[in-house]
């Protein structure tokens, strides 16, 4: 039995894989793998990785190949505190200007094209960039950062520069929450990986119970330590962040791919989200 694990750094997906056992599930058979969430996304999609904490995006390019795990992802219900756009200019004249996106996130592309051109109708140029904020605004008006780049950058921001949060511009927008990253699993990992995948569930879902029955302090302190920051920063941080996946947050998505898909920045249309024991396929999966 074996099941290879993308695992990302980025601390909003932290308390899912925080208090895993990890020694236990490697001994069952689990790898775990770093990878940043575009290389997790390419390789999840040609099989050299199996499950993972991967974009949004990703699952809806690949979705009649994956499953997902209920009640658990990265969202938010406005500001998501880590996916910002740093402008100089104000958002509204950013037409025809050029914008560097961030080359690690592709949920996060799609959901700033989809924000501009969808809701605000500008039509900028994009280059896709290696994230680093100063290279970046060298010949660019704005740039998209995410995650742990983007936290560090707003704490160093010149007065002078704008910042979007996209969670928020969408929640605006659409009245949905936003969902980043989705747990996926290929679907052949699931049949021939069962008990496996069950324990490994459990395990991240407990992880997740854990630390917001903890009110995250545990693993806030060892991002202080890692990262910086200050306490009330962290703890505002988690606060702003969803980590189930409701109905709300599954009908958002649903709007999220429709529209991406109108854009053309998704192949087909997403027309459902499988997500294990929905079907009653794997009982054990319902809460």
């Amino acid at each position: 039995m074996s099941i290879r694990i993308g695992e990302i750094s980025y601390t909003n997906i932290l308390p899912m894989f925080y208090y895993l056992d990890r020694k236990l599930l490697e001994k069952n058979g689990v790898t775990f793998i770093p990878q940043i969430p575009a290389v997790l996304n390419k390789k999840i999609e040609e099989g050299s990785i199996d499950f993972g904490g991967i974009s949004s995006f990703a699952y809806g390019k690949n979705f009649e190949k994956f499953q997902l795990l209920p009640n658990v992802s990265v969202a938010s219900y406005g500001s998501v505190g880590s996916i910002f756009l740093f402008s100089k200019v104000p958002i509204s004249q950013l037409n025809g200007k050029k914008i560097a996106l961030t080359s690690s996130s592709a949920t996060s592309v799609a959901l700033l094209k989809i924000i501009l051109q969808t809701f605000l109708s500008l039509e900028p140029s994009y280059d896709v960039m290696t994230p680093n904020y100063h290279e970046m605004m060298k010949h660019h008006d704005a740039c998209l950062l995410i995650g742990d780049d983007a936290i560090q950058m707003k704490w160093n921001q010149p007065s002078s520069i704008y910042r979007y949060d996209l969670g928020d511009l969408w929640y605006q927008h659409t009245g949905y929450p936003m969902t980043y990253a989705v747990f996926a699993i290929r679907n052949e990992v699931v049949k021939d990986e069962s008990q496996l995948v069950k324990n490994l569930y459990e395990q991240i879902i407990a992880s997740k119970n854990r630390c917001i029955k903890e009110q995250f302090n545990p693993m806030i302190q060892q991002i202080e330590t890692s990262l910086g920051g200050d306490r009330s920063f962290w703890e505002r941080y988690f606060a702003g962040l969803h980590y189930d996946f409701d109905q709300a947050q599954q009908k958002g998505l649903h709007y999220y791919y429709s529209l991406a898909y109108d854009l053309g920045l998704l192949p087909k249309k997403v027309t459902s989200l499988h997500i294990l024991g929905s079907k009653g396929e794997m009982p054990f999966f319902v809460s």
